[in-house]
């Protein structure tokens, strides 16, 4: 090791940065040792950047269009195939190329979803913290009606009402999914609404609106980006339901869901029509969970104290 690198170690561990960009790089680096030790936390980073990388990069690497296929001479054909490694569909398309282009879908539903969802969720959850009383109880109560109904039953009723499509898809799925991360942001603000720091704040004639936006979300946003990244394995599933029933993303586009229930009629003899989709939903949603419990122990406040 340098000395350079030694220098730049202790910059970023000591106990007395002199600056406030120092003490953020200070504890993002400790973060960053902590999930590094985490051998199954870096397998499901490694997954999620995979994902990534194909879904930027699926017009390379797709060896053949994903909508259009050979129906006459390639339905239909089994993982190994010459020149089709996953096999082909029952319209001649080759479930590589799908998979690869499905990726972007995937990744659009999982960012677009938790952009919506989480802002609101953290928004309405400290506003009700902070402020208490009778505006606590309605957004609390309006909360529990939200948490009343199974996510995909809810999820399923608001894209009935709004007709089939990936868009409408993504506002459902985002509109059933802020509930939870709206209760961890008040509970967190609970425990910070009486602390001495806050006091201080409003002491210096802050604004109830500024002590929210300002500092007391910062403070809630560990637990949120823990509970969110641990959530996207169920957003995955809602959105592979919802294809699968028809409801989000329709034919042509090779959503996974949707491919699984195209499958499903060849699913005893041709069962990789199937299989296939269901594998890259179950190794997605499984490297979002292990990057989520990854997460979950590197910014837990205990395991930062000792």
């Amino acid at each position: 090791m340098t000395t350079e690198t030694l220098s730049l170690r202790q910059w970023l561990t000591t106990d007395r940065p002199a600056s406030r960009r120092q003490a953020q790089l200070g504890r993002a680096y400790v973060v960053w040792q902590r999930f590094a030790e985490n051998r199954l936390a870096l397998v499901g980073l490694g997954i999620l950047l995979l994902l990534l990388f194909v879904a930027l990069f699926a017009g390379v690497l797709a060896p053949y269009s994903p909508v259009v296929g050979d129906l006459k001479n390639a339905r239909l054909l089994p993982p190994g195939s010459p020149g089709y490694l996953l096999g082909t569909d029952g319209q001649g398309r080759d479930i590589l190329s799908r998979l690869l282009y499905g990726s972007r879908l995937t990744l659009m539903v999982v960012v677009l979803a938790a952009v919506i969802a989480a802002p609101v969720g953290l928004l309405i959850g400290t506003v009700a913290g902070y402020a208490g009383g009778w505006i606590d109880a309605v957004l609390m109560r309006i909360t529990d009606i939200f948490l009343a109904f199974p996510k995909l039953v809810l999820a399923l009723a608001l894209v009935a009402a709004l007709g089939p499509g990936i868009e409408n898809a993504i506002l459902a799925i985002a509109v059933t999914s802020w509930p939870p991360y709206a209760r961890i942001a008040r509970a967190e603000t609970l425990t910070f609404r009486r602390s001495d720091f806050i006091a201080s704040v409003q002491l210096m004639g802050a604004s109830p609106t500024r002590i929210v936006l300002r500092h007391i979300m910062p403070l809630c946003l560990s637990s949120l980006i823990v509970r969110v990244t641990l959530d996207m394995a169920g957003i995955i599933l809602t959105a592979a339901g919802l294809g699968f029933l028809g409801l989000g993303a329709q034919p042509p586009l090779p959503e996974w869901g949707a491919m699984i229930a195209d499958g499903r009629r060849f699913i005893l003899d041709q069962w990789w029509v199937a299989a296939m989709p269901g594998f890259a939903i179950l190794v997605v949603s499984l490297g979002f969970n292990l990057l989520g419990d990854g997460l979950r122990d590197a910014l837990d406040p205990k395991e930062a104290g000792q």
